[in-house]
């Protein structure tokens, strides 16, 4: 039986590629006579994905603890992986922009209904346990969340309310980063100094966060946006998903982290510390931070109003039931 023209068509192509790269298409049909079959498992490498939950102590839901900010740490890469595709983009698509900021938003949205996994899935009085072997480890620590603040906008627009308005886009990058909102949120209650948290963090990723800043500085997202011709930039399905993403990140993200910290770390009129000394009932709320990645879509009301609702979220019946 003779080989069919489809096959060799397909064998003319793969000769082509092969001799245009230099190599030998026999050489790699010898590979693939000897490769083995791929299987599930060894293709996303099941065994090492599920060896990677180590707890610290013997309380059972530590594990859930894990597995859970390891998902969401998985969430943040895809998130990552398609802001980087809107950055490298040259051909100014609105339709490519609205496709890649849709998903984003749906990787949003499985990871703000997902938080009922840290406030209704774990076990209190475990967790108040186990959570004093992790210090001073904290989720305040996640340099992928960090990453999608600085590919969404530029560092002006994620400086601490404090000193919002007193820089602008001519401000050194080391400058407009030591003034970043979250560094506030690290320092110790008491004595105002940084934490152990925030310093051990400093000196692992500050050189990779300065890389990326100035990598992108003119090309986030929001600067994506403000480059596109006039009339691309009025298209209101693009307007109304770069929207949903300003709230999903900075608003409803908060909120729902905001609940799981009321759910383990408060009770009656105490309020527990965060593993890594954070200040999370200053640095949580959305209506405190006030951060926004695309202002201009927003009227002064509206950022006045920034996140607002987080108290009436806080305070909800059901909220204060499983406090």
């Amino acid at each position: 039986m003779g080989i069919s023209p489809e096959i060799e068509k397909r064998i003319a192509l793969l000769e082509e590629k092969y001799r245009n790269s230099g190599q030998d298409l026999g050489s790699y049909l010898d590979g693939l006579l000897h490769d083995r079959y791929l299987t599930y498992w060894d293709y996303i490498h099941l065994d090492t994905l599920l060896s990677l939950q180590v707890p610290k102590t013997h309380f059972p839901d530590e594990e859930i603890f894990i597995m859970y900010h390891q998902i969401t740490e998985l969430y943040f890469k895809l998130i990552i992986h398609e802001q980087k595709q809107i950055i490298d983009d040259r051909l100014q698509d609105v339709e490519f922009y609205i496709r890649k900021i849709d998903r984003i938003n749906n990787y949003y949205k499985s990871l703000i209904t997902s938080f009922d996994i840290m406030i209704k899935g774990m076990d209190r009085e475990q967790f108040l346990q186990y959570r004093m072997s992790l210090l001073p480890a904290s989720g305040f620590q996640s340099a992928q969340f960090r990453m999608i603040e600085l590919y969404a906008t530029p560092l002006e627009n994620l400086l601490h309310n404090s000193v919002q308005g007193q820089f602008d886009a001519d401000t050194g990058l080391e400058t407009l980063y030591e003034n970043i909102y979250w560094k506030k949120g690290a320092v110790d209650s008491r004595t105002g100094e940084k934490t152990l948290t925030l310093k051990q963090f400093e000196y692992r990723y500050t050189p990779r966060f300065l890389r990326i800043a100035n990598q992108v500085k003119g090309s986030t997202l929001y600067e994506k946006y403000l480059a596109l011709p006039e009339e691309a930039q009025k298209d209101e399905r693009l307007i109304r998903s770069m929207r949903t993403l300003d709230q999903n990140a900075n608003i409803n993200w908060n909120l729902m982290h905001m609940g799981a910290a009321y759910r383990h770390l408060s009770k009656e009129k105490m309020t527990i510390e965060a593993t890594g000394g954070t200040n999370w009932k200053q640095y949580l709320p959305p209506s405190f931070q006030k951060v926004i990645f695309f202002p201009a879509f927003w009227s002064e009301q509206e950022k006045d109003d920034w996140g607002k609702q987080w108290v009436e979220h806080i305070f909800n019946p059901q909220i204060k039931k499983n406090a």
